[in-house]
């Protein structure tokens, strides 16, 4: 009971006046709304998510195939390579025996050349370095520094090393879209927080302080979420 003489303040009432707008009118519906909004959001944002990461670990699993199939292509084409060597070899020391007058020379030389080299991607190199050494007698060719041979043993193996190197590069692209979707998430959810708190304090300023922090965070990160290309089941 208020002393003689004094004036008792009259209590404060949280109940909207009704000159007030709508929107503080309601604002629980307001907050409502805005929770479903935001939950919808950060249910796509996580999901989107998901998918960039499971796109992501595909593309990289890929690119390890591809490196280890670009590693036997070239131990291959390197096997080949040095057998080829080893059949050049031969096949000098066989012309420089048939022409010191071995008899036997000269048909083992058509022997090997004929099941090491005919019908291979050598002979076109064989080929071409003998009429280099016709032309310029004073140098020698080697056949295994033919473009076109190295190509035909080795092009394969750069083909599959190179998309390897994509596939790994997309998927580390992928993988960092997918982070920044994680963390758009995460802002999301503090946005929730915020709007949840929102829905309970009764006091009128603060709760719309809250409502204002949390929507700025999430208009920012569903802006950022929007820059993100949208991808579904399969990416």
């Amino acid at each position: 009971m208020s002393e003689p003489g004094t004036r008792s303040n009259p209590p404060r009432s949280n109940q909207p006046r009704p000159t007030e707008p709508w929107w503080q009118k309601h604002v629980e519906l307001v907050v409502v709304i805005l929770l479903g909004i935001v939950s919808v959001a950060t249910a796509y944002t996580s999901f989107q998510s998901g998918l960039y990461g499971g796109a992501s670990d595909d593309r990289i699993s890929k690119s390890e195939a591809a490196g280890t199939e670009a590693e036997s292509l070239y131990l291959e084409g390197n096997q080949q390579y040095q057998k080829d060597a080893q059949t050049i070899a031969q096949l000098q020391t066989l012309t420089a025996a048939a022409a010191a007058g071995d008899p036997f020379a000269q048909a083992q030389y058509d022997e090997l050349y004929f099941i090491s080299v005919t019908g291979t991607d050598l002979e076109p190199a064989v080929d071409a370095a003998a009429a280099l050494d016709e032309s310029e007698p004073e140098f020698y060719h080697d056949p295994q520094a033919d473009e076109t041979y190295q190509d035909a043993l080795f092009s394969a193996y750069g083909d599959e090393k190179l998309k390897s190197e994509d596939l790994r590069a997309e998927g580390d692209k992928i993988g960092d879209q997918g982070d920044q979707l994680g963390f758009y998430t995460a802002l999301m959810a503090i946005t929730l927080f915020l709007l949840g708190i929102a829905a309970v304090v009764k006091r009128a300023g603060l709760r719309w302080i809250l409502i204002a922090f949390g929507m700025g965070i999430f208009t920012l990160t569903a802006v950022l979420t929007a820059l993100i290309p949208a991808v579904w089941i399969g990416y």
